[in-house]
């Protein structure tokens, strides 16, 4: 039917199929009879929709077939495959041309079905190559709640993309985005503000406008009685924001650390990932720290440690590097966690690694107090440590080295890496093209050259040549490691002609 000649039949057949395509199977079935791509033919009807349709009623007519095309296909947008097909289709520049289109009714079909694709990445692509973003910031400003919320979902989908976040600043849209904070009352279009706010506050030019906007102090304002949709959104949004120092310090006189606090007791996966990497940012301040650490934010962000979903243990992990380097008794603090240094240590035997990146970087922290670095070499710390050498990760290895350089000032660690057979991996990781993981080799080897076995161990798996390469370097304390290094091998080498001739 939706081959008919007669325009009313095509859109009763469309509006039925989009009332029954909500569920997975219907979807199939428009899908497997030629359904999407008669759908998408139905966009094409109306050619000139972007006039208002009173110049006849046939033009009238061929925009409400497209907008009931439009519905089906929001319906049938559900399935991955049907994304495929409608793209495959050729739906994109059709949905992109109808975007333009001054008709309400219309618009909310194709935005609510252009935001659906967008999960999908072959889409976010074509959306930008459309410059759909453009029309989705200029349909913020509409008067209709519906359409303000599916534009500002669309956007949300779309900028995890760093081109889209850029677009939605050029063309204004994170003022409109930053005005809709302030109404409340629409749970749905909130949670859909909240969400585009937070994946745009990922570019810093983004983050500068929303402070200009005071959007900063209104998202502290979300952090309370809010369903956890839009709590997940804030918060992340807030984790972003407090990546810079003049939002940390709203936060803080907002009253904001309290209620951050108050949500790492929850059990939401995503708003625990979120809100452990906000207070984390807001323990970069030493006054937020001593209200972090007042409200037993720290305790809890440790017992978080525990948590079963390996990015909630990664984040925590995160958020303790900060707040370890920030509390004014480090050493005391960290102690008082009964166990808590077990635990930490345990988790190096994580097979996840992001969760092992992290903990190597709280370790590198807890161990700059002598005490709790003798206690966690008790626990086993070093043969962890060595085990997790072998690895092609550039984030593990940059704070894997800076853990092994730190636990080198204890007893007899040094040699004990030589013994569990630490030391080739890690000039192997000089070959990196990551200069932090460099800087964090250079000094791993410096403290470990301070052992003779280790020496002869760099020296045979071929460091002289490459730390040489490196006291060369731009980075000064790069530059020092790797001539501190060579040196002690040097050192050693002399001795040893030295005691062959005499």
């Amino acid at each position: 039917m939706l081959d008919s000649p007669h325009k009313s039949l095509k859109c009763l057949a469309a509006e039925t199929i989009a009332n029954v395509a909500k569920f997975k199977r219907a979807r199939r079935v428009v899908r497997q009879h030629g359904g999407i791509t008669k759908l998408v033919a139905l966009l094409d009807c109306a050619h000139d929709s972007t006039k208002p349709a009173q110049s006849s009623l046939y033009e009238a007519r061929d925009v409400e077939v497209a907008r009931c095309g439009a519905l089906a296909l929001w319906s049938c947008s559900k399935s991955h495959t049907n994304k495929e097909a409608i793209r495959k289709a050729g739906g994109i520049p059709l949905l992109a041309r109808l975007l333009k289109t001054s008709h309400e009714n219309m618009l909310i079909p194709v935005v609510g079905t252009l935001q659906e694709c967008a999960s999908e990445e072959n889409y976010r692509a074509a959306i930008k190559a459309e410059r759909i973003i453009e029309n989705l910031v200029k349909n913020l400003n509409s008067e209709n709640e519906q359409l303000q919320e599916h534009c500002a979902m669309a956007i949300y989908q779309c900028a995890e993309d760093k081109e889209t976040r850029d677009l939605v600043r050029l063309h204004g849209g994170l003022k409109p985005l930053a005005s809709l904070l302030n109404n409340t009352d629409n749970k749905e279009r909130l949670a859909a503000v909240t969400g585009a706010i937070w994946k745009c506050s990922i570019s810093k030019e983004n983050v500068t406008k929303f402070r200009e906007y005071k959007a900063v102090e209104t998202l502290v304002g979300l952090l309370t009685d809010q369903p956890e949709e839009v709590l997940v959104n804030v918060v992340g949004a807030l984790g972003e924001c407090c990546q810079e120092h003049e939002n940390r310090v709203i936060v803080r006189k907002c009253g904001g650390i309290q209620p951050l606090v108050n949500l790492l007791v929850g059990i939401n996966q995503a708003l625990l990932v979120n809100v452990t990497k906000a207070v984390g940012a807001c323990a970069v301040e030493p006054e937020s720290m001593m209200i972090i650490d007042h409200l037993d934010g720290v305790r809890l962000l440790w017992s978080l440690l525990k948590n079963p979903h390996p990015d909630v243990k990664a984040s925590a992990a995160w958020a303790l590097c900060p707040c370890i380097k920030n509390a004014k008794d480090a050493g005391e603090m960290v102690r008082s966690f009964v166990g808590g240094l077990e635990l930490i240590v345990n988790l190096l035997k994580s097979d996840n690694k992001e969760v092992l990146a992290s903990v190597c970087a709280a370790i590198t922290n807890i161990a700059k107090d002598q005490e709790n670095l003798a206690v966690i070499t008790d626990h086993g710390v070093v043969p962890l440590l060595s085990k997790l050498a072998n690895t092609n990760n550039n984030k593990l290895r940059h704070h894997l080295a800076e853990a092994i350089s730190r636990c080198c000032m204890w007893g007899r660690n040094r040699v004990a890496f030589g013994e569990h057979k630490a030391v080739a991996p890690l000039v192997r990781y000089l070959k990196s093209n990551d200069t932090n993981v460099h800087r964090a080799t250079a000094q791993a080897l410096y403290q470990l050259s301070e052992d003779a076995d280790n020496c002869i161990t760099m020296h045979e798996n071929g460091a002289v040549k490459l730390l040489l390469d490196m006291v060369g370097s731009p980075d000064q304390d790069l530059q020092e490691a790797a001539a501190g290094c060579i040196s002690n091998i040097r050192r050693l080498a002399l001795a040893t002609e030295k005691a062959r001739y005499t």
